[in-house]
């Protein structure tokens, strides 16, 4: 009788053995291969042995909380008969406690909820755990050799693993977030389900970057950073291996791909759950991490780990250009540019395929690019710099080498943000977030301490520039307008001022703005507010309020509060004013800019909220700045009127304290004066052309605001000093002196005329007081006798004319007429 003949082996084993046997060389491999084997059953031996223990644990269990949960309801069903018959024998019985049975039910169905849960979540962790083990163990039978052999199912095989894994982790948060929203009191149990599956998933993404890098390397990745071309001077384009790759390559790779961003996209799906958990921590609950794109700002797996590899290749060209960081950046710039239209074409589709909406290839192989660029810069240039900082004695060739570094960081962002975008139509909302990572500047970030040194090198060289610009006198000059000169009314006047020129401010005002504006410009490329508002505080605000300062103390030298008043000195405080009001201007503009009203205070509001408090509630970046300019401004101001206050007081106080004597009008009572022809007195001469001098100079320095303020100012501190210094009551006026004064007080209106057309609106006291010396006789006895009655006196005196003198002053003025003459 015949042996029987041997069944033959299953596929799968057939497939196992061609796998592993493909030739009689790999005989030898047998041994290990059968060591390897056993080992493996003996595992799942032991793993099944510990499910049966379980198995049996939970089905004892679940068992006894069967029979309490029957027990509770036998129970309820006895009070039930006997509340029944209670009813039936006795009306007036006691009821029975309802809401405690109503919660004994509650209490029961929840616990059945629960742990039908917790055994659905059970069985889905075990899916996952189950495929990401069957990974792991499979790892250890792909070699290099065989990635992209065409007969072999294994790489296959995997990305299916892979995918059900992601589909597992998928189920999981389904469950997870029907419980969150339903269940949120179970945080117990979705904490233990959430270290799981973390744990599983520490396993599962080293591995499957693994298999991607062992892909990427047998399609040739990375490819050379030279080209033959190269050595001749012909800078050719760099070989792409993935357009070069063949169809059943290009498949695989694409399977690899879109399994790796699947597995991302479940992981940020992960985040953006856990950061609104009430249990939450703050830094997983920053409100980024609510829009999910954001879970990709730092770029995708799958195309950081095509930039990974071409680290190494480019630090051997980095480290020989530590002192020319310009090779550096272009090199970055270089490799990126090459690769873009390669990294366009094939991943973008595969990135649309994996329905990652919003991302843009072209923006992640930028921030993977970027993020070597960065790691170089922070453990190779950046510490190099800081330390010669500290310790060179040559302070200037550091700070000119750490600004030309900025420089370069500055046009690097640039150029890589253009590339980043070319030929993408960016959505508003995901870009904003994407481009944040694409700045190299992002350095900063956790250095605050280097953002310092670059603002100090900053602020330290703007001061030097300014230094040299401020010693020359001829910045502190502006260029008179030859029609500023003529001072008459038809000169062109203007009150809405904006430019340099339109305030008549020096040029080194002008040296200032553009000094601040330029480091305003380079706070820009800072990525997030904080920084923004550390370097620009530490800069420009600081630069700014040492030039204000030495406004201050410029004015402050001249020492205006002198009754000397020297022409230098006043064109020189016009100029100081005229500076801080052109600055106080641009700094006003500057605080409605976009940036600014963002880094202005009130951090809870929103920009429609800023923009609906009034302007002079809205909080202001530059609030204490324009305060002190406005500060500076007037006060300056104020000191010029008072010295030429002082000044035409000290010239015309003989004249004052005279005006109205006996002694003088005695002279002329009995004279008819002509006063179209008659002169000023003598004695108020010498005051009316110091005080002409005074505001025609003022009117040629002083911007046309604040000579406006100016010249108003003064004249109604004149009016109120020649008002107050006559002796009214005590002094007689004649016919005649009334003349004289009204002569005397014309001349002093025309002073003023070339700004104004009626100047005697500036000077309500004087005039009103003529009008009332200039009255009939029978009309001041009349005015006097409507005056003592009191009950009417407003309307009596606003029916002359008379607002601004009241009823006691004008019979003051009254009784210094002399009556007869």
């Amino acid at each position: 009788m015949s042996p029987p003949r041997p069944r033959p082996p299953p596929a799968s084993l057939s497939g196992f053995l061609d796998a592993h046997f493909t030739c009689a060389e790999d005989l030898p491999a047998a041994p290990a291969l059968s060591e390897l084997l056993r080992r493996e059953c003996e595992g799942l031996e032991a793993s099944v042995r510990r499910l049966e223990a379980q198995l049996a644990s939970s089905s004892a269990s679940w068992l006894a909380r069967s029979g309490e949960a029957r027990s509770g309801l036998r129970r309820i069903r006895s009070r039930g008969e006997d509340m029944a018959a209670m009813d039936e024998g006795d009306a007036d019985a006691p009821g029975v406690e309802l809401p405690a049975i109503v919660r004994e039910i509650q209490r029961i169905d929840t616990i059945r909820l629960y742990a039908e849960a917790t055994l659905q979540l059970e069985a889905l962790v075990g899916n996952l755990e189950d495929a990401t083990f069957s990974i792991v163990r499979q790892a250890s039978k792909l070699n290099l050799s065989s990635v992209l052999r065409r007969a072999s199912t294994g790489m296959e095989q995997k990305q299916e693993k892979l995918l059900r894994a992601v589909d597992a982790v998928r189920d999981i948060e389904r469950e997870l977030v029907k419980i969150s929203l339903s269940r949120p009191q179970w945080t117990k149990l979705i904490v233990a389900v959430d270290s799981r599956v973390d744990k599983t998933l520490a396993i599962l993404r080293p591995q499957a970057l693994t298999d991607y890098r062992a892909l990427l390397a047998a399609l040739g990745w990375p490819p050379s950073l030279s080209s033959p071309d190269m050595e001749k001077d012909k800078y050719s384009q760099v070989p792409n291996p993935l357009v070069l790759m063949n169809e059943a390559n290009k498949e695989k790779y694409s399977e690899s791909f879109l399994a790796l961003c699947a597995l991302q996209h479940v992981q940020a799906n992960r985040e953006v759950r856990q950061c609104k958990m009430p249990a939450a921590t703050p830094s997983l609950s920053d409100s980024k991490y609510f829009d999910k794109t954001a879970c990709f700002d730092n770029g995708l797996w799958a195309i950081d780990e095509l930039v990974h590899p071409i680290v190494s290749r480019m630090e051997y060209h980095f480290s020989k250009w530590s002192e020319q960081p310009e090779f550096i950046f272009a090199l970055v710039y270089k490799i990126a540019k090459d690769f873009m239209d390669g990294v366009d074409d094939i991943l973008q589709p595969l990135i649309d395929q994996a329905r990652l909406v919003g991302l843009s290839a072209k923006e992640s192989w930028v921030t993977g690019m970027v993020k070597i660029l960065l790691g170089y810069l922070e453990t190779q240039i950046f510490p190099a710099l800081v330390t010669s900082y500290h310790r060179s004695d040559d302070k200037l060739e550091v700070h000119s080498s750490w600004l030309h570094l900025n420089d370069q960081m500055i046009a690097f962002d640039k150029r890589m943000q253009l590339l980043a975008d070319s030929g993408i139509q960016k959505i508003a909302f995901v870009s904003e977030g994407l481009s944040r990572s694409l700045s190299v500047f992002s350095i900063y970030s956790g250095h605050s301490d280097w953002l310092q040194i670059w603002a100090d090198i900053e602020v330290n060289s703007a001061q030097d520039k300014l230094k040299s610009e401020m010693e020359n006198e001829t910045s502190w000059v502006y260029s008179i307008n030859p029609q500023d000169e003529l001072g008459d009314q038809e000169s062109t006047t203007k009150f809405l001022l904006s430019t340099r020129e339109d305030y008549k401010a020096p040029p080194v005002s002008e040296f200032v703005i553009k000094s601040a504006s330029t480091m305003i410009d380079r706070s820009h490329a800072l990525p997030n507010k904080g920084m923004k508002i550390q370097y620009t505080k530490s800069t420009s605000v600081q630069f700014l309020n040492d030039f204000f300062v030495v406004l201050h103390e410029r004015c402050e030298a001249l020492q205006l509060s002198n009754t000397a008043l020297e022409d230098e000195s006043l064109l020189r405080a016009s100029y100081a004013i005229n500076a801080a009001r052109y600055c106080e201007c641009v700094l006003r503009e500057w605080d409605e800019d976009t940036t600014f009203l963002d880094m202005a205070p009130h951090r809870n509001e929103n920009k429609e909220q800023i923009h609906k408090r009034s302007a002079q509630h809205r909080c202001s970046f530059f609030e204490d700045e324009i305060a002190f300019l406005v500060k500076l401004g007037t006060n300056f101001l104020e000191q010029i009127m008072s010295s030429i206050l002082i000044e035409f007081e000290d010239l015309s106080w003989d004249y004052v304290q005279n005006i109205g004597s006996s002694n003088e009008q005695n002279q002329s009572d009995d004279q008819v004066l002509d006063e179209e022809n008659l002169e000023v007195s003598p004695g108020f001469v010498a005051s009316l052309d110091v005080l002409r001098e005074r505001i025609t100079k003022l009117k040629i320095y002083l911007n046309s605001k604040d000579f406006l303020d100016l010249w108003r100012s003064i004249a109604e501190g004149l009016d109120y000093f020649i008002y107050s210094s006559i002796r009214w009551g005590e002094v007689k006026f004649s016919g005649p002196g009334v003349i004289q004064l009204r002569v005397d007080t014309k001349a002093l209106l025309r002073i003023f005329r070339p700004y104004c057309s009626r100047p005697e609106a500036f000077f309500p006291f004087v005039t009103e007081s003529l009008k009332l010396l200039s009255m009939r006789e029978t009309d001041v006895q009349y005015f006097l006798e409507a005056l003592k009655d009191g009950k009417d006196n407003d309307n009596c005196m606003g029916r002359r004319g008379l607002h601004h003198v009241d009823a006691s002053q004008a019979v003051k003025v009254l009784r210094s007429k002399k009556i007869g003459r």
